[in-house]
């Protein structure tokens, strides 16, 4: 697998998983509605496991542009081989979120609560 295919089906299997637990618990009407921060915690630790995992042969699983570029800066990876790198992170990332918004699709109407649904893409401060 080339390394570009492997960031970007990592990043995307990370999204998936990731803003997929999150979308199970915030929206509306899903099987896991309300279960807590600690399912999004496991969720998004098994994204992580997974796009590694799924990465690591083809392109030693950076799945994240901070990390290409610290390897690149610690002379890690060559600088010429990062704009691959991120722009399969940055297209995995987009795909994942789709496929995501797209499986979930229904949920997200069945939500009137803005910030539920902006929080499945984004994270914020909580005032309470």
């Amino acid at each position: 697998m080339t390394p570009f295919l492997a960031e970007f089906i990592g990043t995307a299997l990370l999204i998936i998983l990731g803003q997929g637990v999150v979308c199970n618990v915030v929206l509306q009407k899903t099987k896991g509605h309300n279960s807590g921060w600690i399912v999004i915690s496991w969720g998004w630790a098994m994204g992580v496991y997974v796009g590694v995992f799924t990465a690591a042969n083809g392109s030693q699983a950076h799945l994240n542009p901070a990390v290409t570029l610290s390897l690149a800066v610690l002379k890690k990876i060559a600088w010429d081989e990062v704009p691959t790198y991120i722009a399969a992170q940055l297209l995995g990332a987009m795909a994942g979120a789709l496929l995501t918004w797209l499986a979930f699709r229904d949920h997200y109407n069945q939500t009137d609560d803005a910030n539920a649904k902006l929080s499945t893409f984004s994270t914020r401060p909580v005032f309470t």
